[in-house]
């Protein structure tokens, strides 16, 4: 019996499941919160994008060759562009925290493009392996373009006091380098049993 001596509604003894940009909501009560086993797959992802920073980085200062993105890239993938886009903050921001830099918001939406972007395309990677993987690049190459190379610079430059010309050579050789590893390792890491893992436990979820 409830408290008005009604019975039990529905939503007041299991707690309704809902989506909001591929993140799973739990519902109780009128309150609603992230899913506990999204939030741990998140925190993981975060925490390896921030070890991926430090082992995996070549830092030249004014660009850094690494592959710390692809946590994010995955996050976007699996759990739609609300858990990429806060999977990425999340990293830039505690990374800058632990090296001891100011946070540049520039550079922080920089790094929430690349589990945006690829999130917004996921349903266009349907069809054919080849099709899909086409997709998967493309999305690749305009998180490099709009973020790596447009809001990064920028940041560095209007934020940082960087010569715009003195970068931008640089800069365009880490995209040329950046797109076909990203491209890589997203496709091999996305198109692997490690999705199917990933996608067996929310579907277990949502039942």
């Amino acid at each position: 019996m409830s408290s008005d001596g009604g019975v039990f509604r529905a939503d007041e003894v299991c707690p309704l499941k809902s989506h909001h940009g591929g993140v799973i909501f739990m519902e109780r009560n009128n309150k609603t919160t992230i899913d506990t086993r999204t939030l741990v797959f998140m925190a993981l992802l975060v925490a390896m994008q921030i070890i991926l920073s430090k082992v995996v980085s070549v830092d030249l200062g004014f660009a850094r060759v690494t592959i710390s993105s692809l946590p994010t890239i995955l996050a976007g993938l699996w759990f739609g562009p609300v858990a990429g886009g806060l999977c990425g903050m999340a990293a830039d921001i505690l990374g800058c925290l632990l090296k001891g830099y100011a946070v540049n918001p520039l550079i922080t939406l920089s790094t929430m493009t690349w589990g945006v972007i690829p999130a917004l395309m996921h349903p266009l990677m349907r069809g054919t392996k080849l099709h899909r993987t086409l997709y998967l690049c493309l999305s690749i190459v305009c998180c490099a373009i709009s973020g790596t190379l447009v809001l990064t610079t920028c940041g560095l430059v209007l934020m940082n006091g960087y010569d715009l010309y003195a970068i931008l050579p640089g800069r365009l050789i880490q995209c040329a380098v950046m797109i076909p590893v990203y491209s890589v390792l997203a496709n091999l890491l996305y198109f692997s049993p490690l999705t199917e893992v990933v996608r067996g436990s929310a579907a277990h979820r949502t039942v």
